[in-house]
């Protein structure tokens, strides 16, 4: 490994342990781990093998016990609260399985919210929330809420409002757990393209068929790194 690179992702004897009562119970127990800007990686392991507990931390929702987590050059152990949020507004685009959209709202709305969080004018806000949707192929689902959407184009909601902040990274977590193969599929080439656009792209997930999108799958297991693979990435569409 070369001290000249620049890692976008650099991840140094990471521990994280929870305490239950009086139990110590670790999760993530001396992790190395570095990623250059750009690569697409999918993160697998069995449950409990600290999939969840490393998503949480590469996305500034939690916090190492020990070790050292630097995100391009910035030591995010030392970040205050203040700091992580931003990061994780500007820097980090998320994905969930549940979709975590308002029931409520509209497709337009749900993209907007990091933007109303982040202070955006309401005209700005707008015109980013229909570039986003009009990226993943919704520009004729804006004004319709999740009930009234498909499995498939709730996710591309989702990765809309993942994209609205123009992040450099998207992290998604199981983000066909909840669709169909064929759906599925089509939602991995919405992030495949989006790796082709120079986003950089972490998965997790438990299905080989997905993680084979990724050029690099990095298993976990009792919260180590068992195996660390490249592999030449699919050919283009």
């Amino acid at each position: 490994m070369s001290d000249d690179i620049r890692w976008l992702i650099a991840m140094k004897n990471l521990e994280k342990t929870y305490r239950l009562g009086k139990v110590s119970v670790p999760a993530i127990r001396g992790i190395d781990l570095f990623l250059e800007a750009g690569e697409y990686i999918a993160v697998m392991g069995p449950s409990g093998s600290g999939k969840s507990t490393l998503m949480n931390i590469l996305g500034c929702l939690d916090t190492p016990t020990r070790g050292n987590y630097e995100l391009d050059g910035l030591d995010v152990g030392t970040l205050g609260d203040g700091r992580l949020s931003a990061i994780r507004n500007t820097r980090i685009g998320f994905v969930f399985q549940t979709f975590n959209l308002l029931a409520r709202s509209s497709a337009l709305h749900n993209v907007e919210l990091p933007l109303i969080y982040h202070g955006i004018s309401a005209g700005r806000r707008r015109r980013r929330a229909k570039e986003a949707l009009e990226r993943v192929g919704l520009a004729d689902r804006m004004m319709h809420r999740p009930s009234e959407l498909s499995g498939g184009q709730r996710q591309r909601v989702a990765i809309a409002r993942a994209l609205v902040n123009a992040p450099s990274i998207i992290l998604a977590d199981e983000p066909t757990g909840n669709l169909d193969s064929r759906t599925g599929e089509e939602i991995m080439e919405v992030i495949d393209d989006l790796h082709q656009q120079g986003n950089t792209v972490i998965l997790v997930t438990h299905e080989e068929a997905v993680a084979a999108h990724a050029g690099r799958t990095v298993r976990l297991l009792d919260g180590r790194i068992e195996s660390d693979e490249r592999r030449q990435p699919p050919a283009p569409r």
